[in-house]
C-alpha cells in the first residue's frame, strides 16, 4: 500500500475510534463524559438523609416541590471549595432577588463528614453567607457517602496532604429527583436556566 494511503487509513480508523469513544467528540474528558451522560439520561438520584449546619436532618433531594442545586465540598479545602463557595454566593444573590428563591434549595454537601461537624459547617456557611434556608451546608451519614458520591458521579481522591482532589460543579436536580444538569461553578446563567427548566 502506498505510504500516503496507509497514513490516511490509519488516521481515518483512529478518528472513527475517537468518535465512538467520545460520544461523537462530545466528551473529550471524563468530566465532560459525565455531563453528557447526565444530559442524555436525566436519571433519578436516590434520596439521602443529610445533617445540616444547624444540626437538622433533612432529605436530599427534599421532595417538597423545590429544585435543588448541589455542590460537593470539604470545609478545610484551601482553594477550590473556597472559590466554589464564592460562586454559590453569586447564584444565591441572583436567586434571592427573584421568584425562584422559594422554589430552590442550594446545598454545599461535604464529602468529609468525619471532620465537617455541624459547627465546622456552620462556620464555613456563615463565612460564605449561607442562611440555612435558601442555602445550607450539609453532610451525609458516613455510611451513605459512597453511594451518594456514586449517584452524582463524584470522584474524590485523597491528596496525601490532608485534603482531596475532586470534581467541582453545580448539580441541578428537579423536584422529582432527576439529575438534569451538571454545570461549571461560575455558570450562574446556566444554573438559573436549568433551575427554571427543572421547575416547569
Amino acid at each position: 500500500m502506498h505510504p500516503l494511503l496507509a497514513s490516511v487509513a490509519v488516521i481515518a480508523t483512529g478518528g472513527a475510534l475517537l468518535w465512538q469513544a467520545t460520544d461523537g467528540f462530545a466528551a473529550l474528558t471524563t468530566e465532560r463524559a459525565r455531563r453528557v451522560e447526565v444530559m442524555r439520561d436525566m436519571s433519578a438520584v436516590p434520596t439521602f438523609t443529610v445533617e445540616t449546619m444547624a444540626g437538622e436532618r433533612l432529605s436530599l433531594p427534599p421532595g417538597d416541590g423545590r429544585a435543588t442545586v448541589v455542590e460537593f465540598i470539604y470545609t478545610n479545602c484551601p482553594s477550590i471549595c473556597q472559590s466554589a463557595g464564592a460562586e454559590l454566593m453569586r447564584l444565591r444573590d441572583r436567586l434571592a432577588k427573584g421568584p425562584l428563591a422559594a422554589r430552590v434549595w442550594l446545598v454545599s454537601l461535604s464529602f468529609d463528614p468525619a471532620r465537617d461537624t455541624p459547627e465546622r459547617m456552620a462556620e464555613y456557611g456563615h463565612g460564605h453567607g449561607a442562611d440555612g434556608r435558601l442555602w445550607t451546608v450539609a453532610r451525609p451519614a458516613k455510611g451513605d457517602l459512597g453511594a451518594l458520591l456514586n449517584a452524582y458521579g463524584i470522584t474524590v481522591i485523597p491528596d496525601r496532604a490532608g485534603g482531596f482532589t475532586h470534581n467541582a460543579a453545580l448539580h441541578v436536580v428537579s423536584p422529582d429527583g432527576r439529575l438534569l444538569a451538571i454545570l461549571d461553578m461560575d455558570d450562574v446563567d446556566g444554573a438559573e436556566n436549568a433551575i427554571e427548566k427543572a421547575l416547569r
